[in-house]
């Protein structure tokens, strides 16, 4: 995408002549797009950059922080995430009863088993670096619960998210009488994000599946794009027992005449992939084939990258992020944005790589090989399947030089704890098995029984609270004068890495 020459521009200050002149200036793009981004713009021209964090604090309002957490807690008293009955039928009433937010913008949605919170990222970044007004929906949360929605990049605010959930609430509770079962913590959570997108309103929703993807509460929407991260076994119980299963429910969010990103897959993950995108006349982008890496080389805080999308080549991209696979993650992200505007398919042109290296420079991944303190060294990263952990595992050996590595390991009790141990194995000196505050947390001493048949007993140390196996997994590294250049690393769950991030004063 160009943008227009400082001399091109008329007096910016009459937003209906700066409308105009964008349109004008657009005269290579689809019409439609054309409109979206030149209302986006005039918007953003006039309201500025997007502020905010990541990981945004408690509200520091006494009432604001007690309306949140009343919010918190009405919601915490349905069906948990990992409570299921497997359909769209109570999202797809409560949207008929909304009237239908979702279909106010196109979307982009995202399935896979790994990396496909850092893929969402990475594609909201570089649509904000394109002059257009993004909504991002990623589950779960690192810290806080509004980090699950957020607008241009930045979380919505305590009192935004309370004002949905009350706008929102009389027809939760309308469709909640109708059906067997209320609607669950992640539907309601769903509507939410897609009625807060409307009002924005957004240009472009990016959407993270909850699970699998045919009955995920999220597949209400039609998304233009699909995006497929790597698959892996995570959630065998439920997805099925073998890449390809897993891929039947994640293809789910295939929809008609859409295009198809997909990462490197195993071999027969891609074969159902690639059935499903015949069936619906899909258009299908592969890793490796139509897009894919050129170069990597580490660098100081990330790494560098020249990748080639659907559009062509692009250079010098510094990205602050650690490991081969957020590498791999950036090239699926840009093939997507690519593929939203038309590129490789419609059109024979790039994106504007100035914009693309500004998007990438920006990017974020909270608790994804995070840095959070340093004398020992301690990194976050929430790999909590054994893919998950092969990918952590190989990042933080090739971004660091510890002499020694120390892990903090708390886990989920339905999750493959051996495989994920079993990758961390090599890596680690010494392991401090904990638990997290969930109730899905498996137990510290079960774990333990786990851990001392992957390390042995010697490597293993036992600490139930997580503040206890910070501390005594820092005082190891520390303890030995050889060992100046020891690091920790905190892994396992996402709700382990984010109650780290608040043990360790990280905001």
């Amino acid at each position: 995408m160009s943008e227009p020459r400082p001399s091109d521009r008329h007096d910016a200050s009459d937003p209906d002549d700066t409308f105009a002149e964008i349109v004008d200036e657009e005269t290579q793009r689809d019409p439609d797009l054309a409109v979206i981004e030149a209302g986006s713009r005039t918007l953003r021209t006039q309201s500025g950059p997007p502020q905010g964090e990541a990981v945004p604090d408690r509200p520091a309002d006494p009432e604001t922080d007690r309306a949140l957490r009343e919010v918190e807690q009405e919601l915490a008293g349905r069906w948990g995430e990992t409570k299921l009955e497997p359909s769209v039928t109570r999202i797809a009433a409560l949207m008929d009863v909304l009237g239908e937010p979702q279909r106010a913008y196109p979307s982009i949605h995202i399935t896979g088993t790994n990396g496909k919170t850092s893929t969402a990222r990475m594609i909201e970044a570089l649509l904000n670096a394109l002059d257009l007004r993004t909504g991002r929906y990623t589950s779960p949360h690192v810290q806080s619960i509004t980090e699950r929605i957020s607008l241009d990049g930045a979380p919505i605010d305590a009192e935004r998210f309370i004002e949905t959930y009350n706008d929102v609430k009389p027809y939760i509770e309308m469709v909640d009488a109708q059906q067997p079962y209320r609607l669950s913590f992640f539907e309601v959570l769903t509507g939410m994000a897609y009625a807060a997108f409307a009002d924005a309103p957004v240009d472009v929703a990016v959407v993270e599946v909850g699970m699998g993807g045919t009955w995920d509460a999220t597949n209400v929407i039609d998304a233009t794009v699909a995006v497929v991260t790597p698959i892996s076994l995570d959630h065998t119980d439920r997805l099925g027992s073998t890449p390809a299963e897993i891929a039947g429910e994640k293809s789910g969010i295939v929809k008609q005449d859409a295009t198809v990103i997909l990462a490197q897959q195993p071999v027969d993950a891609a074969q159902v992939m690639l059935k499903k995108a015949v069936e619906v006349d899909a258009t299908v982008a592969r890793e490796g084939m139509e897009f894919g890496i050129v170069s990597r080389e580490i660098a100081v805080g990330g790494q560098l990258l020249t990748l080639r999308g659907l559009g062509g080549e692009y250079d010098n991209i510094f990205l602050p992020l650690y490991g081969a696979h957020q590498a791999h993650n950036a090239l699926v992200a840009l093939a997507a944005v690519e593929a939203f505007f038309g590129i490789g398919a419609e059109q024979a042109r790039s994106l504007d790589v100035e914009a693309v290296r500004k998007a990438f420079l920006s990017v974020l991944s909270p608790g994804r090989l995070e840095v959070v303190r340093s004398s020992p060294t301690v990194v976050l990263d929430a790999a909590h399947n054994p893919a998950g952990a092969l990918a952590a595992a190989e990042g933080i050996s090739e971004a660091f030089s510890f002499s020694r590595l120390i892990g903090v390991v708390g886990t989920s009790g339905d999750k493959d704890v051996r495989g994920l141990l079993e990758a961390f194995e090599p890596i680690f000196a010494e392991i401090v098995v904990t638990q997290n505050s969930s109730p899905r947390a498996m137990d510290a001493d079960e774990l333990a029984a786990v851990a001392v048949e992957v390390f042995g007993n010697e490597r293993v140390q036992v600490e139930p609270r997580l503040d206890d196996a910070l501390e005594a997994a820092i005082t190891l590294a520390e303890e030995e004068a050889e060992y100046a250049g020891a690091g920790v690393l905190v892994t396992g769950s996402v709700i382990t890495v984010g109650e780290a991030r608040l043990l360790l004063g990280r905001r």
